[in-house]
């Protein structure tokens, strides 16, 4: 098995779009012979799976059991990566050779390793990928001429990764004013949602309900309808939509909103933890129209496809 950078057990999660998906395939099966727990997301659009792979890579960062890396091919290796860096504590590098990736592992810290399916052959890619496993943080690397970093320059790779991670993160709202409803959830009792797991409610208003809610990381809603529509407004976090009975997905983050007819079939994953206001035209209720794993298991099959 390929040596890993720490003692916990590595994960890496791979997606390419249609150009890199012959080459992320070799990667992959590569990693499965070495053992290495490996999650395919398939083949998309480049920026989606850039994204997808940056935001997992991102929330598994602070994980104590598993280390989690991304690898993700589209046909320079360029635009996956440009998405992947879009999320805090993710250092993707597009690495056409060995040398670029110990660079990047050594200097960077790099854990999502961009290829190019145009460019690069699954000879040389196979070997990219190799050094990307093998090579710890602060190794000696071609940029370091092969040799042991001096102690100054030692010492600033190791600050930087604590000054990097905050990139991107975000900040605490500093005054009430900022949000208003922010501002009211923060004082409210929550109750937990016993048919959606990861779910609680604190309900402002009973008939037309109107109420906060909060979801966990990970979450999903299994498909249902409401005999009400709603509209919701996100205060913190991400979600993806689908509303089935329209053949629409929509992704939601913070600040966006959405209104879903009275009858209409929706279900929903929640990438982070996420709290929203929502607003029925009536009484709150809820049908499910599938249980936790249909649900997933249509998550599953769509990242497959």
């Amino acid at each position: 098995m390929a040596q890993q950078s720490t003692k916990r057990p590595l994960k890496i999660i791979a997606g390419a779009d249609s150009f890199g998906c012959n080459l992320k395939d070799v990667l992959v099966s590569q990693l499965r012979a070495l053992n290495i727990q490996v999650e395919d997301l398939g083949t998309d659009k480049y920026y989606s799976v850039g994204e997808e792979i940056g935001r997992r890579v991102s929330q598994a960062a602070d994980d104590p059991t598993v280390e989690t890396r991304g690898i993700v091919a589209c046909g320079t290796g360029v635009g996956v990566a440009i998405f992947a860096n879009k999320f805090p504590g993710v250092y993707a590098a597009t690495c056409l050779n060995t040398d670029e990736a110990r660079n990047a592992r050594s200097i960077n810290n790099c854990n999502v390793l961009a290829v190019s399916g145009m460019n690069t052959t699954p000879e040389v890619a196979s070997d990219v990928l190799k050094t990307f496993l093998e090579t710890p943080f602060k190794s000696p690397c071609p940029a370091s001429g092969s040799n042991p970093w001096p102690d100054e320059i030692d010492q600033f790779l190791e600050n930087s990764i604590h000054e990097m991670n905050k990139i991107g993160a975000s900040k605490p709202v500093e005054s009430s004013s900022d949000c208003h409803l922010c501002s009211l959830v923060k004082s409210r009792d929550f109750n937990a949602v016993d048919i959606m797991p990861g779910g609680s409610i604190s309900i402002v208003r009973e008939s037309p309900t109107s109420a906060f809610v909060r979801f966990t990381a990970g979450s999903v809603e299994p498909a249902h309808h409401h005999t009400f529509g709603h509209d919701l407004v996100v205060l913190k976090g991400s979600k993806r939509v689908w509303n089935l009975s329209k053949g629409e997905k929509y992704d939601l983050s913070i600040g966006d909103y959405l209104f879903t007819p009275a009858g209409d079939v929706h279900r929903v994953k929640y990438f982070e933890d996420t709290e929203f206001f929502i607003k029925w035209e009536g009484q709150w209720d809820l049908f499910l129209d599938e249980d936790h794993a249909a649900a997933n298991a249509a998550i599953d099959k769509e990242k497959e496809n």
